[in-house]
Parts: C-alpha cells; sequence; structure tokens
C-alpha cells in the first residue's frame, strides 16, 4: 500500500478494473500510465523518477494514472493491452495520446539507472507529446 500510495498521495487515478482502464486510457489528450510494482531495484527508481517529471516539466500530461502488477491483476492486464507490441513488463511507464502508444519506458530502461534519468527521458517525452 504504501508503493501505491507514492503515486495516488501525488494526484495520480488508481485504475483497479479493467472498465477504470479503458475509461481513462481511451480519452483525449495525453495519458500518463505508470504499471506500478514492488520490485525494489526497478520500481524503487520509477516512482521517484515519474514524480519528479511531473513536478518539474513545463508541459504535463492531460492526466496521471496507475495500476499496480502482482495486485490489480484484471486492471494490469487490460492496461497492457494499449502498451502492444511491447512484452509485459514491471514496472514500466507509457505515454499514450488520444488511446494510442507514443512512447514507453520498459523495466530494462529502468534498471540500474537514476531517478534523475527517468525523469529527463520522461519530461523530453512530455515536451514533445504534451
Amino acid at each position: 500500500m504504501p508503493m501505491k500510495a507514492e503515486l495516488t498521495s501525488h494526484g495520480f487515478e488508481d485504475l483497479t478494473t479493467p472498465e477504470q482502464v479503458d475509461n481513462s486510457l481511451n480519452k483525449p489528450g495525453t495519458t500518463l500510465l505508470v504499471l506500478n510494482s514492488v520490485c525494489g531495484c526497478s520500481a524503487g527508481t520509477a516512482r521517484p523518477g515519474v514524480l519528479m517529471a511531473v513536478q518539474n516539466a513545463t508541459k504535463k500530461p492531460s492526466q496521471s494514472v496507475t495500476t499496480f502488477a502482482g495486485f490489480d491483476i484484471d486492471a494490469v492486464k487490460q492496461a497492457r493491452t494499449y502498451l502492444m507490441p511491447y512484452p509485459p513488463s514491471s514496472p514500466c511507464i507509457a505515454i499514450l495520446k488520444d488511446g494510442q502508444l507514443v512512447h514507453m519506458i520498459e523495466r530494462h530502461m529502468i534498471e540500474g539507472r537514476p531517478a534523475q534519468m527517468i525523469a529527463a527521458n520522461l519530461m523530453d517525452a512530455f515536451e514533445q507529446y504534451c
């Protein structure tokens, strides 16, 4: 729960059902989606990196949402349908524009990287897509 709250306490909408995923990811505009997880090595830098990006970016997504791998099982399964052709990856960070995937950061791009590097990647993507 504290790992979930790390994002939801900063305004991320918590998607717990497939219906919530569909409703959120199909909205017009730009959506930041974080597939959260308990993985300490990756999620431990992903969450701070995401928060750093959202707090410091000049352009921001219309909405920020999250769902938790291993906890919100059906919601995560539905969210992954929007992330094709990428294989399942937890954690991962995606940007969708008008329901279409435009930017993806997979787990292997998060592992071993500091939060600042993740934030810089996202802020560049925000500039391009938001």
